[in-house]
């Protein structure tokens, strides 16, 4: 139903009549709210952009799914992230149609989705392709999203922190992936069966380290991910998230 595409930060979901490419969290424009934070990079749009092409020509997908946060202002888009959006829209609708589920980050990102034909934007709580529902998860998804086989959502970045023998450690982009335990949505009285929570697309973009016991964003987890496993971009299993 959803499987990760090896090595990287993307998923293709077997909606049916549909491959969709998954992308969570690709935070367009980001350098330039590190900037404002003090932190100098260079800008990786042209980099980000290229390999998502990439991979939407290698998995023979028929539409890219952005899980929510495309851009990163909260507010109004910069000028240069307006710049990369309508960049990597333009390149993405070359090959395929595109939906965008919104997330706390898109706020405005209609006045940039709206040039293209090819382009669908939905709201925070989501919403079903077959038997698989999309949201971004910085809000309540709708009854049906939650009622899907399978609820894929993004906005926690989950993270693990490794370290080796001699006390050396980096850090990792992981998927969670379990079992959908009821008791985190008390308002639904119909719920799925599987929830995974993606990896952010953009690397420079933080998250949630969850075996350093981070607080979880999203309002429903970790409650409503019950007997969850974490796994590394390469399919290495972690194990239950809970214990990593």
């Amino acid at each position: 139903m959803l499987e990760p595409v090896f090595g990287e930060p993307l998923a293709v979901a077997d909606c049916g009549p549909e491959r969709v490419l998954v992308v969570a969290d690709y935070h367009a424009g980001i350098e330039v709210g590190l900037r404002a934070d003090g932190v100098e990079l260079r800008s990786a749009a042209e980099k980000r952009r290229k390999r998502l092409l990439s991979a939407i020509e290698s998995e023979l997908v028929d539409r890219c799914l952005f899980l929510g946060d495309l851009g990163d202002s909260i507010g109004s888009p910069s000028r240069t992230e307006r710049a990369e959006l309508r960049e990597l829209l333009s390149a993405v609708t070359d090959h395929v149609p595109v939906t965008v589920t919104k997330g706390n980050h898109d706020g405005g990102i209609e006045s940039i989705t709206e040039a293209f034909d090819a382009v669908n934007v939905v709201d925070g709580r989501g919403t079903t392709i077959g038997s698989v529902g999309f949201c971004h998860g910085h809000t309540w998804p709708s009854a049906s999203v939650i009622g899907a086989d399978v609820v894929v959502v993004g906005h926690e970045h989950p993270l693990v922190r490794l370290e080796d023998e001699v006390g050396g450690g980096r850090t990792e982009r992981v998927w969670l992936r379990g079992r959908i335990d009821p008791a985190g949505f008390p308002d639904n009285d119909t719920v799925g069966d599987r929830l995974v929570v993606c990896p952010a697309f953009n690397e420079r973009s933080g998250g949630t380290r969850i075996n350093e016991r981070d607080e979880f964003l999203s309002p429903f987890l970790p409650d409503g991910l019950a007997d969850g496993d974490a796994y590394l971009l390469d399919g290495t299993r972690l194990g239950p998230y809970r214990d990593v």
